[in-house]
């Protein structure tokens, strides 16, 4: 697995490459934001560590520009900021998770390794889950075995949200924030109504996977077998 680390404080930039490096993974760094995209836009890494404070470009920006260009890697935003204004922000600007500075090496790995399970982009930019294939383009979910149907905007974010945080339980305010947006009235049971919708579209499609209600949390995506 390749990881680019993008972190300006080279003390920090070396510590995050030796952690990893020792863990087996093949790790680049640069050390601005401008370089981060440079790097982002190869399109070869399967992780990226982005700092927010950075030269030339800032991590929001830099988050925001590579899913602009339609780059699905999973990012995980380091930051000094732990106001909830920020840790929306990065979300909001394509970031699919975070780290609050000074964080341990321990926790890093999990949330590293966490995001490593996810879905796969396939060149064709689908999500792909056990016998899930969700062509986010058409927003069509099909099965693998030969079962298809037509998503709706909503449950199409839903799925593709999911999907790229298997094995991770998402909590109805990331949820409603993901896919409603920060800024809207949307209320919990909205979040239900259409996880009620998605549920039925995996059942539709005879999918062995399904989406796990965990009381007083949020929802997961899992396949019956496991």
């Amino acid at each position: 697995m390749k990881i680019l680390v993008a972190e300006d404080e080279k003390r920090m930039n070396r510590a995050l490459c030796e952690i990893l490096r020792q863990e087996g993974y093949d790790v680049d760094s640069v050390e601005n934001g401008g370089d981060a995209l440079s790097y982002i836009e190869s399109g070869i890494y399967d992780l990226i560590l982005l700092d927010v404070m950075m030269p030339k470009m800032n991590g929001f920006d830099v988050a925001r520009k590579a899913r602009n260009m339609g780059i699905l890697t999973p990012i995980i935003m380091l930051t000094a900021k732990s106001e909830l204004d920020d840790k929306v922000e990065g979300l909001d600007s394509g970031a699919d998770d975070y780290l609050t500075k000074p964080f341990m090496a321990k926790e890093l790995l999990a949330r590293v390794r966490a995001h490593l399970r996810r879905g796969v982009p396939t060149n064709d930019g689908s999500l792909t889950y056990d016998d899930l294939i969700l062509d986010v383009k058409n927003a069509v979910l099909r099965c693998a075995n030969g079962n298809s149907v037509r998503l709706g905007e909503k449950e199409l974010k839903i799925m593709e949200y999911l999907i790229a945080n298997q094995g991770r339980v998402l909590t109805r305010e990331q949820l409603a924030v993901k896919i409603w947006g920060f800024e809207s009235e949307a209320e919990y049971n909205n979040v239900e109504v259409y996880m009620s919708f998605a549920r039925k579209k995996l059942a539709f499609v005879g999918s062995k996977c399904e989406i796990k209600a965990v009381r007083g949390v949020g929802y997961e995506l899992r396949c019956k077998d496991v």
